[in-house]
Parts: structure tokens; sequence; C-alpha cells
């Protein structure tokens, strides 16, 4: 359980369909090695927004303002967020960076989320969010001269890229609509990339390693919040300064989301309401048809009925002979995974060879720096949040914490 400290506060989007036609990955930001995986799936958020001053609320305990939020029952809303990301991602010796290997695909001009969603890695970007209840959510990432949806209304889940007029379309299996059971379908991304969802994340994370303050109030979107304040306690070897959640004094939903790096300098992730409204949004929000002439790909659907036996077990097999070496080692704020992959000695590998981890140190030298130590020598690639050190003999440790942690942590796995 957090030990929180009893800390008291001192008594001191709206959806517009004539605009051009987007609350995570990110994402999910929690202490140590969830913070990773939210680095590099969305991980989302905005540079200050500007305050009216600080409203003078009820003075109110860290633990009061976590229960506020967990009571809260806000199941309707619409506005916009605004999500900045700074995470320092090094730059390939040819130009571009290492987000850019698993970005969009060349001459796809498939709609498809998960190409689309890897523009929110880095800059800043203005999302158009609304929701009704577990159902019906849209999301935009808006952009000077186009607009990229996604829609979930029912069992029906699109997506559309206004700039290509390429449009996706998925459906929930048969059956799933009268369980009420989709949500599975909806992408991941579309359902957490708001400032509430990834405070849960972040507060499912919170132990004994953390302290939790309440660290005054702030105005957000033209609404009063209380500032919770979560930080790493001292002689912690993370990369994280603080993060900081403004949450509404009224409804207990979270409204924005910073993460500071402890070296110092503006947030690596920031995300805030701009505009918000708790009230019921439009029916019309949430339909979708495919402009004229739009090309749209279909989610395939698996035919289960007539499939064979092992259906999906060998890619469940390669997926979990994969992962079979991952460990985790340390606690909280400092816990690095350590993954063993298979392939022996990473000796450099001929131009085009892809298998080995050879290949892997080959392209992480383009960008990272040679460590050595106890365990051997190997590669780090560095990031304002996320550090990932690659043996020479197939290891990886990743985390949330400084190059000089993963350097120990290899060591003692030696």
């Amino acid at each position: 359980m957090a030990r929180i400290r009893p800390t008291q506060v001192a008594d001191d989007g709206f959806w517009d369909e004539e605009r051009p036609s987007r609350g995570k990955k990110a994402a999910r930001y929690a202490a140590p090695v969830a913070v990773a995986g939210i680095a590099a799936a969305t991980i989302g958020l905005v540079p200050a927004l500007a305050s009216t001053g600080d409203p003078d609320l009820p003075k109110i305990s860290a633990q009061e303002l976590i229960s506020k939020m967990a009571a809260s029952d806000t199941q309707q809303l619409s506005g916009s967020v605004k999500i900045t990301t700074d995470l320092g991602i090094p730059s390939l010796p040819g130009g571009g960076s290492i987000a850019d290997l698993g970005g969009a695909r060349g001459g796809d001009a498939s709609a498809a989320p998960e190409s689309k969603l890897m523009e929110l890695v880095s800059g800043s970007h203005t999302l158009r969010v609304a929701t009704d209840g577990p159902d019906k959510q849209r999301v935009s990432i808006v952009e000077n001269a186009a607009e990229y949806s996604m829609i979930h209304n029912g069992d029906e889940v699109w997506a559309y890229d206004s700039g290509s007029n390429s449009a996706y379309h998925a459906t929930a299996p048969e059956g799933a609509k009268a369980k009420g059971d989709h949500r599975q379908d909806v992408p991941k991304d579309l359902r957490d990339a708001t400032p509430q969802e990834i405070a849960k994340t972040v507060l499912s994370s919170v132990d004994d390693t953390t302290d939790v303050t309440v660290d005054g109030t702030s105005r957000v979107a033209g609404r009063d919040a209380y500032d919770l304040l979560i930080k790493p306690k001292q002689g912690s070897d993370s990369t994280i300064g603080s993060v900081r959640i403004a949450v509404d004094a009224d409804n207990g939903v979270p409204l924005k989301f910073t993460l500071s790096p402890k070296s110092g300098g503006k947030a690596i992730i920031d995300v805030g309401f701009t505009k918000v409204d708790f009230g019921k949004p439009k029916a019309s929000t949430f339909d979708f048809t495919p402009p004229k002439g739009a090309k749209v790909t279909e989610e395939p659907k698996a035919d289960r009925k007539h499939a064979p036996k092992d259906f999906g077990a060998k890619d469940f097999k390669d997926a979990q002979g994969a992962l079979s070496g991952l460990k985790v080692v340390g606690e909280g704020w400092d816990s690095v995974a350590r993954l063993d992959t298979s392939g022996g000695s990473a000796a450099p590998t001929a131009p085009g060879d892809e298998g080995g981890p050879g290949a892997a140190s080959g392209l992480l030298g383009g960008f990272g720096k040679e460590v050595k130590g106890k365990f051997g020598s190997g590669t780090v690639v560095s990031t304002r949040l996320v550090n990932a050190l690659v043996t020479d003999d197939g290891k990886v440790f990743v985390g949330a914490v400084d190059k000089d942690a993963l350097v120990k942590a290899a060591n003692a796995a030696k």
C-alpha cells in the first residue's frame, strides 16, 4: 500500500462538427517498468496550461483526494485535450528517430490505428474527445488540414483519416453484443488517451517507495482542481522526478497529467483538457458513414467454427516463448525488466540479416552508447524517460531508471 502523508491544501472541447474533422498508450504512466510500456505506446500529454489563479478550496488530504477519484462515476464528457510529449528519443545517423522504426508503413493507405497513433510519441497534438458510457467513445487527432478519428459505437469500431480519405472498420465477434462484452475490440489507445485513464494506471502502481501529497490547487479548462503530487522517495535511481495530477474538485475526474524528469527541464509528458463539458454528448457525435470514394479496409474476421483445433495456438506459444525469460528485478520506481533473448552471442551480422541479438546490437550501435561492466559489454539507448541496455550476449535490461542502474542490474545478473 502507498504510504500517503496527510498533507493538507493551504487555504489561500467541445465537439464542433463544423471544424475540420482526436484522453493512452499513451500511456499508461506508472512507477517503474509500467512506465516503459506507456512510453513506447502512447505516452501522452501537454505543456502547462494557462492558469487564472489558484482557487480557494476546502482543505483535503491526499487519502481523501484519492478516494474522491476512486468514487468518481463520471461516464459522460466531451472536450478538447492538448498532448505534448518530449521523450528525447535519439536520432538515427541518417536522420529520423528510433520512433520511426515502428511508425507508419510507407505507401500504406490503411487508416488502422496502430500506425497513426505512433505520431503521438513526439511533439504537440490537439485531440477532441467524447464519451457516453462504455459503448460510445470518439477521439480525433486534429491537424492543420486534416483529421484522424476513431469512433466506437456499440459493436462497431471505425477509424477514418481525412488526409488520405481512408477508413478502417471492425465489428465485435458474434454474440459479444448480447453479452455486453466488446470493449476488447476497441483499440486500447482509444480508451486510454484521457488524463483519467492514465491517472488510474499511475495510482495502481503506487507503493511504499512513493510519497503522495496534495500540493495546492489550480484551474484547468475553467474548472477548480486539487493538485495531487506523486514522487519517488529520495535515493531512487528513477528518471522520473514527479507526477502531478490535477483533480476536478467537484467530481473527482483527473483533468491534467504531467510527468516531469528528475533531470529538470520541461515535462516529458503533459496531457490535459483545454475545454471540458460533463454533459451528455450529442448522439450524432458517435455516428459515422465513410465519405464517398473512401478506401475502406475491413478487419479480417476469424472463422473459429471451421478453424483447426490448434487455432491461434502457435502464435500464443511463440509469444509465450519470447517472454519466457522476462524477469523484473528491483522494487518500485527502481524496477528493471530483464529479458533473456535466444540466439547466444551477439556477433555482428551481415547486412540484411534480421536474426539474433547481433542484428539488434548493430542497429542500436547507430544511436546508442557502448558500456562495459562485469557483465561484459553492451549498448545503452537513452531517452528522457526510459533507458535500455542490450548486452552483446543477448540480454535486455529496460526501465525508467538511469544508465548506472541498468549496468548494476546487468552486473548482478551475471
